[in-house]
């Protein structure tokens, strides 16, 4: 099993910047980009476990952080390596820079 602490705990970072952000800037768009990292990694844990994808839904704004932190889970049990975290990692970063928190 490979050691996803890195993945989860730039998730939980993510989610509490979220939690703090303002609701301006939330609807700037940091919640839509949440979201859309909430949703790909849905899509890549159930690629992974070889379901078919179906799309996370969109459960407001103030979800956003919840999303993330369920689907970075739900991928978390089934990469099954340090290059699977890596990018996943990576892919949390760009989506953090792009919502500015």
């Amino acid at each position: 099993m490979v050691d996803t602490t890195r993945l989860t705990r730039a998730v939980d970072h993510f989610a509490d910047r979220l939690r703090a952000a303002p609701q301006s800037r939330l609807q700037r768009g940091a919640a839509a980009e949440a979201l859309g990292l909430a949703r790909e990694l849905a899509r890549r844990a159930q690629v992974l476990e070889g379901v078919e994808p179906r799309v996370m839904p969109d459960a407001g704004m103030f979800a956003a952080a919840d999303q993330i932190t369920v689907a970075v889970h739900d991928l978390a049990l089934v990469l099954e390596s340090e290059a699977e975290v890596d990018d996943a990692v990576r892919l949390v970063g760009d989506a953090q820079k792009q919502a500015g928190v």
